[in-house]
């Protein structure tokens, strides 16, 4: 049978939409993972699943790049938010969140942040604002509960890191049982950040919409900017809005790239 999807984008980061809301579509870590394949299949950092929601206007489900399915992703958030229209309610793994379309975009209203050390969650007790933990020149993080766990450097050039070579070595360290997205950051003004992120599942990416909430609530929380803060990425900048004890609020753009279909019998469960 023919499926059909279609390719968006947000600063890069880029995603398989499928539309399964009135015809199902069986969907597996293998076929998740054939299908993000770049060379022999559609290609994408995250395969994006919408399907029938009791209790919101779809149910979002986000599979990484080597088929894991994941909580959330903010840029595929906007995207669908784009997809949709207006204002909606999406239901996801890590929680309800509302999406408002705009132009050329969306802005998400990711839910508040968690930074309780069993929320992000590790596999011991600690301070998650000032962690007394490193790996090599890369310590003294901050982690915090976005939807999905992350946790973020503070380093004075987010550029000189070699995060190709740590990201995965933090990503699977014992401390996060669950893994964990892994960003460095770079504060060049005072409501102004620089990000790079190793994110879980994937690898090092053009932008990561969750990465950009961590990275800014962290360093409003440290006290190293002040909100709105925009944080850019390679892809480009986003926007995130913060008070504490507040909703994180997630503005940028979102693009739809191409539409097209595939067979099922090309990609088995």
């Amino acid at each position: 049978m023919s499926v059909a999807f279609q390719k968006m984008h947000g600063l890069g980061n880029d995603f398989i939409v499928i539309d399964a809301r009135e015809a199902p579509v069986a969907m597996s870590t293998a076929r998740a993972a054939a299908l993000a394949e770049r060379r022999t299949g559609i290609g994408c950092d995250q395969l994006i699943m919408l399907e029938p929601s009791a209790g919101a206007a779809v149910r979002m489900r986000i599979f990484n790049a080597d088929g894991s399915e994941v909580e959330a992703c903010g840029n595929a958030a906007r995207a669908v938010g784009l997809l949709l229209g207006g204002a909606q309610r999406i239901e996801t793994l890590g929680g309800t969140i509302t999406a408002t379309a705009t132009a050329g975009g969306a802005s998400v209203d990711m839910g508040p942040a968690r930074f309780g050390w069993d929320e992000v969650p590790l596999a011991y007790a600690m301070d998650t604002l000032s962690m007394p933990v490193g790996w090599e020149e890369l310590d003294n993080p901050a982690a915090v509960n976005v939807g999905n766990p992350h946790v973020v450097f503070f380093v004075p050039d987010a550029d000189a890191v070699m995060l190709s070579r740590l990201g995965p070595v933090i990503e699977t360290d014992p401390l996060f049982p669950e893994k964990v997205n892994v960003g460095v950051a770079s504060v060049l003004g005072p409501h102004h950040i620089k990000l790079r992120v190793w994110e879980r599942g994937v690898g090092l990416t053009r932008a990561c919409g969750t990465g950009a909430c961590a990275a800014a609530v962290l360093a409003i929380r440290r006290k190293l900017v002040t909100g709105p803060v925009r944080v850019d990425l390679p892809g480009g900048p986003l926007e995130i809005a913060w008070e504490p004890g507040g909703s994180i609020l997630m503005t940028g753009p979102a693009a739809f790239s191409f539409a097209g279909t595939f067979e099922e019998d090309d990609y088995p469960l």
